[in-house]
């Protein structure tokens, strides 16, 4: 349906204001109603655009239209049905802003319905009224009783679609994991979902899910535009949001002992292996190795606040949560479940890796898992996750494989310590950072805490650190140098331009100053470190 059959239909007596016969030409896509301001987040390329003005006002009318039209402009849109109702007319002010940006604008009626219009252009676009119509009686009935039965999102997706025959449809989260897909729908490697998504080319429908996190967030899919009318798909998306509210509602024996166990392996001390053992098949995790622990927190930063720090901190379960069952899928089949609240039943095959996601006594999110995670995978998956939210700052510590139950106390902390890492390199900026990574000086000492490595700092530089005074500066500079060069005196004089002797007398004063010996290697480290500390 192109637009000038919409606005030649006599029974909706629509009223052209301005429109030239290319635009009149161009194919509609479908129809989106919105009073909103600024529109664009909601509005796909070739939509029609219906919209009561309800936003407008005289005061500062210029300035609302350009910026309405403007978004519908930027996204697409194929014209413009403004609604005469609430004005008594269609202001000039919307007219010309839609010549300026080259939108088809026409005046809707106060008699006429907005519903009319949908349906005119739905009707024509899926060929009959009962394929425009939502759910069919008999397909709502079966879901009714799925969700009555806590099914999971890949029964009621299947069920949704059933008497649209073959038509492709997915269940993705925010960070392009498939939840649910309809049979024979073709395999989609996250990175891709998440273009697709962004790309607009199929039809998107939000599965608006109370109480859940951006990192939890989840879309109804069809690559074909034309495979189900909106309206279908809304009421669909309701179902599957309501199939994922049961799910959170449920009482999560897994996650309770989830957090048993992140207790038992952060608890100072020896611990028993039967215990450590019960723990984990409490939490359905396999006996044997191999485990990892992974550790996470999140934060928003304040845009006020330019220097590196964070604000509020955020529980981060729930992106840790959708990290793990990334990493659970790339795992690949096996005989075992996944277990430990990220688990819904979904998917018909089980994976090769388990996992357990809970929450530590200091309050940072882990997630334990038994089986072996693909290289590069995990950093992949993070990045994934953390563009669910973006002014959310998230950080994770991984620890190095833990080949039987007792070293996992050692992987928490391994976790725990490249967490610390993370915040330390990277205080603006979500990553997540592996324990084996940790392999040069610098980089082990990002782990200690901000405040023990300003403590050693000052301990071992003690009077260097006195930057005010010039001469102190200077000796400062020649030592980070000097070390710099592996303590060849000639290579720290060429580099700082001084004579030999200038620079044998300053490392005289830095050794008064330090107590330490420059030509002990041992000394030279410790004020190596302590210059890397600062």
């Amino acid at each position: 349906m192109h637009v000038e059959h919409l606005l030649g239909d006599a029974s909706l007596g629509l009223r052209l204001l301005w429109a030239e016969d290319a635009l009149m030409r161009r194919e509609i896509s479908g129809v989106t109603v919105t009073d909103l301001e600024d529109p664009a987040r909601f509005v796909r390329p070739g939509e029609v655009v219906l919209s009561g003005l309800v936003w407008w006002s005289p005061d500062g009318g210029s300035g609302k239209a350009e910026r309405f039209v403007s978004a519908l402009k930027d996204a697409g849109a194929a014209a413009l049905l403004a609604g005469e109702e609430t004005h008594g007319s269609v202001p000039d002010d919307l007219v010309e802003a839609c010549v300026r940006h080259r939108v088809p604008v026409a005046g809707v009626p106060a008699h006429i319905m907005f519903r009319s219009i949908t349906d005119t252009v739905y009707l024509r676009q899926w060929g009959g009224l009962s394929r425009h119509h939502a759910l069919p009686e008999n397909t709502r009935v079966r879901l009714s009783r799925l969700l009555a039965q806590e099914a999971g999102p890949d029964a009621v997706l299947a069920a949704a679609f059933a008497h649209l025959g073959g038509t492709a449809a997915y269940v993705f989260t925010a960070s392009g994991r498939t939840v649910a897909a309809t049979a024979g729908a073709a395999a989609v490697p996250a990175r891709e979902a998440v273009a697709l998504v962004a790309d607009g080319s199929g039809v998107t429908a939000s599965v608006d899910t109370a109480g859940v996190s951006a990192y939890e967030r989840r879309l109804l899919y069809l690559p074909d535009p034309d495979g189900a009318p909106p309206s279908m798909l809304h009421e669909v998306a309701a179902a599957l949001a309501r199939c994922q509210e049961a799910g959170a509602r449920r009482p999560s024996a897994g996650s309770r002992a989830a957090d048993e166990l992140g207790a038992l392996l952060a608890a100072p001390g020896e611990r028993e292996d039967a215990a450590v053992e019960a723990a984990l098949r409490r939490c359905g995790l396999p006996e044997t190795g191999p485990y990892r622990a992974i550790v996470a927190d999140a934060a928003i930063r304040p845009p006020e606040v330019p220097q590196p720090g964070v604000g509020e901190v955020l529980p981060a379960e729930g992106a840790l949560a959708e990290v793990a069952a990334h990493l659970v899928e790339a795992g690949g089949p096996a005989e075992a479940e996944s277990a430990g609240g990220t688990g819904e039943g979904e998917g018909e095959g089980a994976s090769a890796v388990a996992v357990a996601v809970g929450r530590l006594p200091d309050g940072c999110a882990f997630a334990v898992l038994a089986g072996g995670v693909a290289d590069g995978w995990a950093d992949e998956a993070w990045q994934l996750v953390a563009d669910c939210a973006p002014g959310v700052v998230l950080h994770g510590g991984m620890g190095v494989p833990a080949a039987e139950p007792e070293g996992l106390g050692g992987a928490l902390a391994q976790a725990r310590y490249a967490l610390t890492s993370a915040r330390s390199t990277a205080p603006g900026a979500s990553r997540l950072i592996d324990a084996g990574s940790l392999t040069t000086l610098d980089s082990l000492l990002t782990g200690v805490p901000a405040d023990v490595r300003a403590a050693y700092s000052h301990r071992v530089l003690g009077p260097l650190l006195e930057s005010d005074r010039p001469g102190i500066a200077a000796l400062l500079s020649t030592l980070e140098t000097f070390l710099a060069c592996d303590g060849s005196w000639a290579r720290t004089a060429q580099e700082l331009h001084l004579h030999v002797n200038t620079v044998h007398y300053r490392m005289e004063r830095v050794e008064r100053l330090t107590g330490r010996d420059l030509s002990r290697l041992r000394d030279r480290l410790d004020l190596w470190a302590a210059l890397m500390c600062r």
